[in-house]
């Protein structure tokens, strides 16, 4: 039977007490395991509520705080998951593990047997996806699924729909895979969500996706300030995980997904007019301006400096990413206050751009948009990869060379970009 956990820290007490309800009277639940940051207002509204729920539901709710497990890294997310597993693989009663944030408005008995179904069927992991605004999840769209496409195109990984989602579903043997390796113990903050999809791939798990047609109704950031910490940490796993190899023949199955409700395509996720502050001339340190002028292509380095004086963004388009990209993948340093502020400036000019351009065509061209972006770089990539292998063996010359299809990807160093052309059909082409 199944254990459902959810993590938390200081949240709506009603939404979540809710949601301890709704899951403990599922009839595949039998334990609750809600799994702390702090003991804070919502631990002991939980504390509060344990007894009620526990007489009611016939099922056990069990309250932890998380364990320090990733002494490396910054105590977050990861540990409260990897908590969780522990607690799990040491409980043979629980057959199955149950992810859910705590503060879901939409949350409902539905989740929990979408992905019991899927497990059912013998898949390993089991994710839940939902309709997304048009300027949500910048992170996974321009750091993770481009990342995958660029490292690992041939994979299950880039064409996974939300792979840094903290709702999914995990077996008893997805959880011993992810619990035994030191990778995924070691990520203790924003980037377990990327290890827990990335290892998965690589020891061949099987994945199923269901979609969640009402949404994901939660607590909001406030602007795109409040994801640097997210973006630094999420970009740094994918970087850290770039020199492995991942097998192409994963099993990944995905429900179709519905229409999206009209309160969806009409949301902005940030505030447009504060964002274009974040790339003000005084927001610029010096050592952030020789990193660029160092390390990237000139005329990006252009852009951002006509952006510092007078809000402009159309120097961040898709091909200023990819190459942009590379050269994250090949000089970034986490933890240098420089390097991570360049990062946040450069990925905050791509989804302005990306707003401005596309999302203000409307809801079905900017998603589109997005993933034409992602199966053209997932094509090219791949291609670049195949012609690598051969320039190897010595059947063709002249070609890129290097570990992954990221460094074949971007343009000649220290020469100004000639802008493309973009089309309908190749706005999202990637310059070889």
């Amino acid at each position: 039977m199944s254990l459902v956990c959810f993590p938390f820290k200081e949240e709506d007490v009603a939404v979540v007490v809710r949601n301890l309800e709704c899951a403990a009277s599922h009839p595949s639940v039998t334990g609750i395991l809600c799994v702390g940051f702090s003991r804070g207002e919502t631990w002991f509204a939980i504390e509060g509520a344990k007894a009620s729920i526990e007489k009611s539901c016939n099922v056990r709710v069990h309250l932890l705080l998380q364990k320090r497990i990733g002494l490396a890294l910054r105590g977050g997310k990861g540990d409260g998951m990897n908590t969780a597993l522990g607690y799990f693989l040491e409980h043979p009663e629980f057959t199955r593990l149950h992810f859910y944030d705590a503060d879901i408005v939409s949350f409902s008995a539905e989740w929990i047997s979408k992905a019991e179904k899927q497990a059912d069927l013998g898949f390993d992991v089991v994710r839940h996806y939902f309709p997304r605004s048009s300027t949500d999840a910048m992170i996974t769209w321009f750091v993770t699924k481009i990342g995958f496409a660029l490292l690992w195109p041939n994979t299950v990984l880039p064409v996974i729909e939300q792979p840094l989602g903290g709702e999914l579903l995990l077996t008893r043997k997805a959880a011993e895979v992810l619990y035994s390796d030191q990778r995924v113990r070691a990520q203790s903050d924003w980037g377990i969500d990327t290890l827990y999809t990335f290892v998965s791939a690589q020891q061949g798990l099987s994945l199923a996706e269901v979609y969640i047609p009402e949404g994901k109704v939660h607590a909001l950031y406030g602007g795109l300030r409040d994801l640097r910490t997210m973006l630094v940490e999420c970009f740094s796993a994918i970087q850290s995980l770039k020199r492995e190899a991942v097998p192409a023949d994963g099993v990944h199955r995905m429900e179709s997904a519905k229409a999206v409700p009209e309160l969806v395509k009409q949301k902005v996720g940030y505030d447009i007019e504060k964002t274009l502050k974040l790339l003000a001339k005084q927001t610029w340190s010096q050592g952030q301006r020789e990193l660029l002028n160092q390390h990237f292509d000139p005329a990006l380095a252009k852009g951002l400096q006509n952006a510092s004086e007078w809000p402009c963004w159309g120097f961040a388009d898709e091909e200023a990413w990819i190459g942009a990209y590379q050269k994250f993948l090949e000089h970034f340093e986490k933890g240098n206050p420089d390097w991570e502020e360049l990062l946040f400036k450069v990925w905050v000019a791509r989804v302005v751009n990306h707003t401005m351009r596309n999302v203000m065509r409307g809801y079905d061209c900017a998603m589109g948009t997005l993933r034409d972006f992602l199966w053209d770089t997932i094509q090219k990539s791949t291609l670049q990869q195949q012609q690598t292998k051969l320039s190897s063996s010595g059947a063709v010359h002249s070609l890129y060379s290097g570990h992954s299809a990221a460094e074949s990807l971007a343009n000649g160093q220290g020469k100004i970009r000639k802008k493309a052309k973009w089309s309908t059909d190749t706005m999202c082409a990637v310059q070889q």
